[in-house]
């Protein structure tokens, strides 16, 4: 009965990935940090439980208990902290959401996929690995094209957006709030089909 009451006591993983430390605060790479961050306050409680290699907390949408989490392992090291979580719940992949920037994109375009490959994003490569599928739903909020900028792929995803960028990604950022509990609660393709065309 204990393992049976654990593996209950939550639902669902809402992962926002980013880097920890100042240094990385507000830019393009944190996007899932920024997200988990603006759900937490909506809900009125802080990320402020360690464990798993993250910081966290238990916040219910829907009538769902998910478990919202900023892996503190920095991005490419991300599924350590996924997966030691999903693990303890016995939380299925497809129970997994993960919120990530995403360079193909264009600013502020989200994409809401019920799985498939990292597409060159290191955390989601890592996730996938310590899963053991890459079956697990993912939002990605489009931070524009490096090559476009004139900038290299790390210099941008680690650069702060600025100006329109900054406002449009604020406004993408409040859809991904309203979009979690949507998947959760109605499933992926509703989801999709709601915030894929905005």
């Amino acid at each position: 009965m204990l393992l049976g009451a654990k593996s209950a006591a939550v639902d669902w993983l809402v992962v926002g990935l980013g880097n920890p430390g100042a240094k990385y605060e507000h830019t393009r790479h944190n996007m899932g940090f920024l997200t988990v961050d603006l759900l937490a306050e909506q809900a009125g409680v802080k990320l402020n439980k360690v464990k798993f290699k993250s910081a966290y907390n238990i916040i219910p949408f829907a009538g769902a208990k998910c478990l919202v989490m900023k892996p503190q392992t920095y991005m490419n090291l991300s599924g350590e902290s996924v997966g030691e979580a999903a693990r303890f719940y016995k939380i299925p992949a497809d129970h997994v959401v993960v919120i990530s920037d995403d360079i193909s994109l264009p600013v502020g375009k989200l994409r809401i996929r019920t799985g498939g490959s990292a597409g060159g994003h290191n955390g989601l490569k890592n996730i996938i690995q310590h899963l053991g599928s890459d079956k697990f739903p993912r939002i990605k909020v489009g931070v524009g094209s490096p090559k476009q900028a004139g900038f290299e792929v790390v210099d941008w995803v680690i650069g702060k957006p600025m100006g329109e960028d900054q406002k449009v990604l604020t406004d993408a950022l409040d859809r991904v709030v309203t979009a979690v509990p949507v998947l959760i609660s109605q499933g992926v393709d509703r989801a999709m089909n709601r915030f894929n065309r905005t």
